[in-house]
């Protein structure tokens, strides 16, 4: 009689890999771009009310520095989340840079072209050179940083954390689970930190739109090194996830804290906006977002219509600042309208984002993927009849 316990000196069985998919995840994807797409909607002034368009302004302007936030800790989680011990960094390299260069190359060219023939801009060679290499981050010249696609200045920040990805898991994966939250909070605190040390720089020129030196923008908001801050306290949330740790909110109060963050964040000086306010309560939504689809909870993200939606997520933020600017361009420079006009303007340009976003992905990024992003398998050998000898 034979016995399926497992014999006493058999080493143990490894634990169950993660589920690969996170739909809820996909789904907030889509949120946050959308939430970037108001935040440069504000700037256009398409209210013609005042008060409109300062309540909109109030309501939309967080919007953009959350959404960015949200994208660089849900990175982190999901990179490190799909992360396998051994796995070679050439084929992770490969499968990032065919996820991003092809889509931010396609919209370069649009960019370049709009630029040129709608703008008259003569667009200077060499921040074409940067952009094209996504190293505009690195320069502390707003005008190198929002050259072209303004906004592939993430895209910049996000090729240094692929880059970077095999090295830091190294020791990221060493931290002993019991002291996940203690790193975590290391990584907060560091996050918090970064504005009293970018009060150290220059205090000149200030930067009108957010009406902080130019100096304390880059640094805290756009400058690579920094925002890898935001991309490794999403690796070590996922970790946490990964290994069982308890969350101290489940899915639905991430979501009020969340929420509370985004609307007492105007209250805090705006070199703590732009990041800090918001890093801890998006990473505990990513986290229990995660946690909720591991124990099999449905969400209202996790459906069919939001996954689709997040998958051309990525897609949409690169149209979407374009598509407001020459848009609003085209049916009338300057123009505002009257509210529910205004409205129905956004509803526009909101609908001809979602179609190019999803020409994008299907016609660009899908085919791409499944094309490049894996290695070929070669097709296994014949087998030999059992009857014949193989031949050397």
């Amino acid at each position: 009689m034979t016995s399926s316990a497992q014999p006493a000196n058999s080493p143990p069985a490894a634990p169950a890999p993660p589920p690969s998919r996170l739909p809820t995840l996909t789904g907030m994807r889509f949120i946050a771009a959308a939430l970037v797409f108001l935040f440069h909607a504000t700037v256009q002034q398409l209210f013609a009310e005042p008060g409109a368009q300062k309540t909109f302004s109030a309501v939309f302007t967080q919007g953009g520095w959350a959404g960015v936030g949200f994208f660089f800790v849900l990175s982190g989680f999901v990179l490190a989340w799909s992360y396998r011990p051994g796995q070679p960094a050439r084929r992770f390299w490969r499968r990032r840079l065919v996820k991003i260069y092809p889509n931010h190359l396609v919209t370069m060219v649009v960019a370049f072209v709009l630029l040129t023939l709608v703008s008259k801009v003569a667009v200077d060679h060499w921040h074409a050179l940067y952009n094209l290499l996504l190293v505009q981050s690195w320069f502390p010249q707003l005008e190198i940083r929002g050259s072209l696609n303004g906004v592939t200045w993430s895209l910049s920040c996000e090729l240094l954390f692929y880059l970077a990805f095999p090295l830091l898991m190294r020791p990221l994966s060493r931290i002993r689970p019991e002291r996940l939250w203690a790193w975590a909070a290391g990584v907060a605190v560091a996050i918090f930190l970064v504005p009293v040390a970018s009060s150290l720089l220059p205090r000149e020129p200030v930067l009108p739109m957010v009406e902080i030196p130019a100096y304390d923008f880059w640094i805290i908001y756009q400058f690579p090194p920094v925002r890898m801050l935001d991309f490794v306290f999403g690796i070590i949330l996922a970790r946490i996830v990964m290994t069982g740790r308890r969350l101290p909110l489940g899915l639905g109060g991430a979501a009020v804290l969340a929420v509370a963050a985004y609307a007492v964040a105007p209250l805090f000086p705006t070199t703590y906006t732009l990041t800090a306010v918001m890093v801890v309560p998006l990473g505990l939504l990513v986290a229990a977002g995660a946690a909720a689809d591991v124990a099999g909870r449905r969400t209202g993200l996790s459906g069919r219509l939001w996954i689709r939606l997040g998958e051309i997520s990525f897609a949409f933020y690169l149209w979407q600042q374009m598509v407001l600017t020459y848009g609003h361009l085209w049916l009338g420079p300057g123009k505002s309208w009257s509210t529910p006009v205004a409205a129905g303007v956004l509803v526009l340009l909101f609908g001809v984002v979602l179609a190019l976003s999803w020409a994008l992905f299907t016609l660009v990024e899908q085919p791409l993927m499944r094309r490049f992003a894996s290695p070929r398998r070669r097709p296994a050998p014949p087998a030999v009849p059992a009857d014949l000898p193989a031949r050397n």
